[in-house]
């Protein structure tokens, strides 16, 4: 009879303890935090959303996107992003990297290809395109690219625009993001914010 009461008593006690811990750390932890958000960065808590000249939300500066047609080819007045591994049109829900060793025969393919076609798109050297025009990132999802393949790509934007070529190199330039406090990562433009700048430029 002791051992039943005992029993009953730590069931009772446990079942007590995880009701009031879901409460605190399930609900009122997530709705302090949510508040906080809010609060404080509404725009990042909300998805870092960026909206079109029209006022219509285009996408996340968190996540890059394709500026493509139909057919998969570059719009040549728009700026391109880095290649994707995950699934058609940086799929969030499919966020990853190729795995590929630089060893594998399907990269090497892959990155001579990507040389190629950008050799041909901007009427340059394969020797000037950096590593990140070919190259997915880790994720997949990366908007941004290296102020260098920005600045390789004003040249066909600028063309394809009917602006001068100067005024788009300085808008890039304007973009450039720095090094996170200073020293964390490599400077990098936000393809979807260029691409919409450039939109605002001419509207």
């Amino acid at each position: 009879m002791s051992t039943t009461r005992t029993t009953l008593r730590t069931t009772g006690v446990s079942v007590r303890l995880m009701l009031v811990f879901t409460l605190v750390l399930g609900v009122g932890y997530t709705a302090l935090i949510t508040v906080i958000g809010q609060v404080t960065t509404p725009w990042q808590a909300n998805g870092s959303l960026l909206s079109g000249t029209s006022g219509e939300t285009v996408g996340s500066a968190l996540i890059g996107q394709a500026f493509t047609d139909a057919d998969g080819q570059a719009l040549p007045w728009y700026f391109q992003s880095r290649p994707s591994a995950a699934g058609a049109d940086y799929d969030g829900g499919a966020s990853s990297g190729s795995n590929q060793g630089p060893e594998n025969a399907d990269l090497i393919a892959a990155i001579q290809e990507r040389k190629t076609a950008i050799a041909v798109r901007e009427g340059v050297d394969e020797s000037e395109i950096p590593a990140d025009a070919v190259t997915a990132s880790a994720s997949g999802l990366d908007p941004h690219i290296s102020p260098e393949y920005a600045l390789l790509q004003a040249a066909r934007v600028a063309e394809a625009r009917g602006l001068p070529e100067s005024e788009v190199r300085a808008l890039v330039e304007s973009r450039i993001q720095s090094r996170d406090l200073g020293f964390l990562g490599e400077p990098r433009v936000n393809v979807l914010e260029l691409n919409l700048a450039l939109d605002e430029l001419q509207n």
